[in-house]
């Protein structure tokens, strides 16, 4: 079994650096040929430019490989999965990010089971290890998404602006596209080219709701479409609102200093426990070996082990105060 594994790693391993390498010679000749279209853009004539083909058909593959993008289309969480990939603005296939999670899981499994011989150590370790590809794609979006959030009132702010200015409100989302900066002025260009290709203006804001994990956005597209069918002030809506996330942001610095004690705490207790095991193995190494060798201490390790998790989050919990 250990060498199916190992063949297994192998074999993927191979397909991911196949994969990264397609994914970043695909990344610099879709910038070449931008550079290159805009070029031709400027110095061919107005109608010429104007008749050029532009392709809007959307392609979604999970994988290179026709076999496994089949697979992964065929399962009912690929979808979800691929929507968290794309609010973490990853550009390579989620099959490569599922097969690195193989990858890693196998890894770990192995190196557990060499340095342990117990199976069910090695199978917690395995599974920790192929947690790694999805917690960095958590880390990703939700970095994006932060971004996303602080962007977010001024955006609004300039949206309601250029509706007291006389401005449409797809020129708004237009001025928005031109001077922010990414996340948001990929997302609101994403939805205005929606907007300009024929699509209703309040299903271009649910798509752009769907791409995108906020709160305070989804809270503006609602009032959008609520504003759509009963009347009002749209500007004065967009710039109330833009009021509130701005509070609500002044709110959150607050409830966050208030915090800084019990997550400084937090840090402390959980650094503690592995600090002084290895303080004590420095001064006296047969002082904690009979954990390492006992079958009664090995037990002892395990269950302290899986107490300090329960403890980690428990206080993560605690110290998590959402606004």
């Amino acid at each position: 079994m250990d060498y199916a594994i190992a063949a297994f790693v192998v074999a993927a391993l191979g397909y991911l650096v196949y994969a990264v390498t397609q994914a970043v010679s695909a990344s610099r000749d879709a910038g070449r040929e931008s550079v290159r279209r805009r070029l031709t853009q400027m110095d061919a004539p107005a109608e010429e430019a104007e008749t050029q083909a532009v392709d809007i058909v959307k392609n979604r593959q999970l994988s290179s490989l026709p076999a496994f993008d089949l697979i992964l289309s065929r399962l009912h969480w690929t979808e979800a999965i691929s929507r968290v990939v794309a609010q973490a603005d990853i550009t390579v296939p989620l099959g490569v990010i599922v097969l690195a999670a193989l990858v890693m899981g196998a890894f770990g499994y192995l190196a557990a089971y060499a340095l342990s011989h117990h199976f069910l150590v090695a199978l917690g370790a395995g599974a920790a290890a192929a947690l790694g590809p999805a917690l960095w794609v958590r880390s990703r979006k939700k970095q994006r998404m932060a971004r996303f959030e602080e962007q977010l009132p001024e955006a609004l702010g300039l949206v309601a602006r250029a509706l007291k200015a006389g401005h449409t409100f797809s020129s708004g989302m237009g001025l928005v596209a031109a001077e922010f900066e990414e996340p948001i002025r990929g997302e609101f260009g994403k939805t205005l080219e929606e907007i300009n290709f024929g699509m209703n203006v309040q299903e271009a804001l649910d798509n752009l709701s769907v791409r995108v994990d906020c709160g305070d956005l989804r809270f503006f597209v609602i009032s959008v479409k609520i504003q759509s069918e009963t009347g009002g002030n749209l500007a004065e809506i967009v710039e109330n609102i833009a009021a509130l996330i701005r509070e609500r942001f002044k709110l959150k610095g607050r409830v966050r200093v208030l915090s800084a004690e019990g997550r400084f705490a937090a840090w402390i207790l959980c650094s503690m426990p592995p600090g002084i095991a290895l303080v004590i193995n420095f001064l006296n190494p047969d002082y904690l070996s009979v954990l390492f060798t006992e079958e009664l201490g090995k037990m002892m390790l395990y269950t302290a082990g899986a107490m300090m998790l329960v403890g980690v989050l428990v206080t993560k919990r605690m110290i998590n105060i959402k606004v």
